[in-house]
């Protein structure tokens, strides 16, 4: 049966998600996802990936982040809340432009992240 995390662990977890991205090291991101790990976001298409809007993989994954980090080099994200349930968490952000923005991350038992999903405002 997968083990729940303590809401503690996640919520860390959620403030050092947006601590990495706050550095720009893509590696440093990248840490703290597994190997399998999935991605979705509208953006993935916009930038000529997955038209589905999905990719698979750390190598995906960091081709993916480090083509979109090539269009924001001022890139900073100002941490709202994290919300969490037993083996997730949703980050409520806002970026340099002043969006809001949930991210949805899944964790597996090992408290690494196999799936992400950036929600955005419609309109």
């Amino acid at each position: 049966m997968p083990q729940h995390h303590q809401p503690s662990s996640l919520a860390a977890l959620g403030r050092t998600w947006v601590e990495a991205w706050n550095t720009r090291d893509l590696e440093r991101v990248l840490t703290l996802y597994d190997e399998t790990a999935v991605m979705t976001s509208d953006r993935i298409p916009a930038l000529g990936f997955d038209a589905s809007g999905t990719v698979r993989g750390k190598d995906a994954l960091r081709a993916y982040w480090g083509k979109a980090l090539g269009f924001v080099p001022e890139l900073h994200f100002t941490l709202i809340d994290v919300f969490v349930s037993p083996d997730s968490m949703v980050v409520l952000y806002a970026n340099e432009r002043g969006k809001k923005i949930c991210e949805y991350l899944r964790v597996n038992d090992a408290g690494l992240i196999v799936q992400g999903s950036a929600n955005h405002l419609v309109g």
